[in-house]
């Protein structure tokens, strides 16, 4: 079988962010499935051999496959643009807005969608303040349990859950490692979902919620992508009314964020049944544990033939 695109595709997969491993196994993944429809396919990192690379062997198109800060924060598809390269995936403005967890919610939330209220805290507010005080006024405010993450990234890296006072120093000295800048959110309890929607026809559709159940009762890196160690229901269990629901929030996600191609949005359900929008995601994981391939499957969708589309849509934008 072979493609009619005229030309060889470029993924991008690797960079310098601790997620790089994953972003490889992404990329690695795609590429296979795309050649399994007669594309050309290379697979290139993010160093100073790019651009010289791109020039030298101009490819038909770009498919980003790069997690946390140097894939999703707009930056590279900013150069993509410049050098008049097609490209999967969304507009950089989109991903800055997207790739910010605070900015990303405050949207979401003006459009109808639950969203935990939350304090933004820098490092150096941090520290002139005191840590004590800080802290203390934001539980007064928030209550416990909460959630604490770096504002930027993915993967649940420098993430945690704090059910008592005395976990609320760590928990912040964990995500300041990955950020100068963290996000401080009322925990919600529930069941957590991932909503991933196909921007590929006419309107943006949202694929069959996967309800998320790791082992160990938090969604972290290891059970992220360690095979075995989360379990997976697709369609996740709960209600028709509340699966509709849980798509209508990542389609509005998507919608009111400016994305484009194909996004990923994880939410939480309530014990009533209300999702609660967390974060959205501009290039999906597409690894063996990841959960698009699997709300691919599951709407009898196949990898390669979809980014194929992307590709030609790319293309024709």
């Amino acid at each position: 079988m072979t493609s009619d695109l005229g030309g060889r595709v470029v993924v991008l997969a690797g960079g310098l962010s601790p997620e790089r491993d994953v972003s490889i196994r992404s990329g690695r993944r795609v590429a296979e499935a795309l050649r399994g429809h007669g594309v050309s396919v290379d697979t290139l990192d993010v160093d100073g051999s790019l651009l010289a690379a791109l020039a030298e062997d101009r490819p038909s198109c770009v498919v980003p496959l790069l997690h946390g800060a140097a894939g999703e924060d707009g930056a590279l598809r900013g150069v993509l643009d410049a050098l008049g390269l097609p490209y999967v995936g969304s507009r950089p403005s989109a991903c800055r807005s997207t790739f910010d967890k605070p900015v990303a919610s405050a949207a979401v939330r003006a459009a109808g969608v639950a969203a935990p209220e939350s304090v933004v805290l820098a490092a150096t507010t941090f520290r002139e303040l005191g840590a004590g005080p800080v802290l203390a006024a934001i539980e007064s405010s928030l209550g416990l349990p909460l959630m604490v993450k770096p504002t930027r990234g993915g993967s649940s890296l420098g993430a945690s859950v704090v059910r008592s006072a005395a976990e609320l120093p760590a928990a912040m000295m964990a995500a300041f490692a990955y950020g100068d800048i963290v996000v401080i959110e009322r925990y919600v309890a529930g069941t957590e979902v991932a909503v991933s929607v196909l921007d590929d026809g006419d309107e943006p559709r949202a694929l069959p919620v996967v309800e998320i159940a790791p082992d160990g009762g938090f969604y972290d890196y290891g059970a992220r992508y360690t095979a075995g160690a989360t379990e997976f229901f697709v369609p996740a269990r709960l209600p028709a009314d509340v699966l509709a629901a849980c798509a209508q929030a990542a389609v509005t996600a998507h919608s009111v964020l400016g994305l484009r191609h194909w996004s990923r949005s994880d939410l939480i359900v309530d014990a009533e049944g209300r999702p609660w929008f967390l974060e959205a995601n501009v290039a999906p994981g597409m690894t063996e544990t990841s959960t698009y391939p699997q709300a691919l499957a599951a709407a009898g969708l196949e990898l390669g033939a979809v980014t194929l589309g992307l590709v030609r849509r790319a293309l024709a934008e």
